[in-house]
This record gives C-alpha cells, sequence and structure tokens, in this order.
C-alpha cells in the first residue's frame, strides 16, 4: 500500500508539472485556486488508478471524507463566484447544447475548450460518490438523488448570472449533472478503492 501511494505521488507531480506550461495560459481565465483544484484532482485520480489496478482498498474514516467534500466544495464555489474582471458575463444561453457547440466549433483555443467541456463534468462527479455514501447512511431516495444536485446546479447557475459571476447556461446545468451522473455509476469502483467507514452507518432496511 505504502509504495503504490508513493508511486502514485510521484507519478502524478511529474504529470502536473509536465502540464504546467500548457495550462498556465488559464491564469487570465480562470482564479489561480484551480491550479490548487488541478493539482488535487491530478493527485486522487493517479493514486485511484493505481490502486485500482492493483486491487488494492483505503479505508478512510467518513468524518475525514465528509471534511474532504466541505473544502472541495468551498474551492468550487471560489472557482464559480471569483472570476476575472475582464470577462463579460452578460451573456446568457437556455438552448441545449448552443455552448458545447461553440466551444467544439474551433473558435476558441484548445485548452479552454477542454478546460470548459470537461471540467464543467469531471469537477461534478465527486458529488455522486459523495451523495451515494449521503444515501447508506440518511437513506436518501433515488427521486432526491436526481432533484437535490440538479437544483443546487441551477441555484448557483442563477446566482452565478445575477451577480454577474459567471453566465446563465443550460448546457453547465447539463453538464455538471453529467459528472454527478457519471459519478454515481462509478460507485461501485469507487466504494472498492476507497471504503469510507463510520461508526454512524445505518444498518439496510
Amino acid at each position: 500500500m505504502k509504495k503504490s501511494l508513493l508511486l502514485s505521488i510521484i507519478i502524478s507531480q511529474l504529470i502536473f508539472f509536465l502540464s504546467l506550461p500548457m495550462i498556465h495560459h488559464l491564469f487570465s481565465y480562470i482564479h489561480p485556486l484551480a491550479f490548487v483544484v488541478i493539482w488535487a484532482v491530478t493527485t486522487f485520480c493517479t493514486a485511484f488508478i493505481i490502486l485500482a489496478a492493483r486491487d488494492q482498498t483505503v479505508i478512510a474514516p467518513y468524518p475525514l471524507f465528509f471534511s474532504i467534500m466541505m473544502v472541495y466544495t468551498a474551492c468550487l464555489l471560489v472557482l464559480l463566484f471569483i472570476r476575472p474582471e475582464n470577462q463579460n458575463y452578460d451573456n446568457w444561453n437556455m438552448t441545449p447544447f448552443n455552448t458545447v457547440r461553440f466551444f467544439m466549433s474551433g473558435r476558441v483555443p484548445l485548452l479552454v475548450e477542454f478546460y470548459n467541456l470537461t471540467a464543467n463534468v469531471v469537477l461534478f462527479i465527486p458529488y455522486g460518490f459523495f451523495l451515494l455514501e449521503l444515501r447508506k447512511r440518511l437513506g436518501i431516495s433515488i427521486f432526491s438523488l436526481i432533484f437535490y444536485p440538479l437544483l443546487c446546479i441551477s441555484m448557483i447557475e442563477i446566482l452565478q448570472h445575477l451577480t454577474k459571476r459567471g453566465s446563465l447556461d443550460i448546457d453547465d446545468v447539463i453538464l455538471n449533472m453529467s459528472g454527478v451522473v457519471i459519478g454515481y455509476a462509478l460507485y461501485p469502483l469507487f466504494h472498492k478503492v476507497i471504503r469510507i467507514k463510520s461508526k454512524t452507518t445505518r444498518p439496510p432496511e
């Protein structure tokens, strides 16, 4: 286990630092905290892949998992609401996949296209894991697994528009929810590699 974690740290840091020459252009486009998030996601994904490939499991206490998710959420909210002043956020889009088609049309730099489409999905995958863990403990219904993340994501989009910290875009909602659903689909693999343990876990009904 220690060898796997050490190997993942070495590989993930190499990947991150080798990618810096490419992603430094995002400084003028997003909050610098994004680089901390990119670093954390790179480190986690590398460790996860290596542990999964070696069929190893990490046992993590639920309070630690919950705390990490709260810190992650705080960082994500900073990225969503603290933006560079030179960006225009007056536009809005309610036509599904209109913005996706624009980014894929080649009219924007490839890095900006990749960040907007990929980040809007990938950054919300952890909430699929988190909500299914909550369901095990609180008995959340299947309806709630769709309704509450959709409600929260929609409220964020509306608040971004009202505060002029982002554009109101139905495609962001679609991509964010896609990330949550992918998290649901990947949860069995997540649970195989990372077991969240807690004394407060409810027995199955």
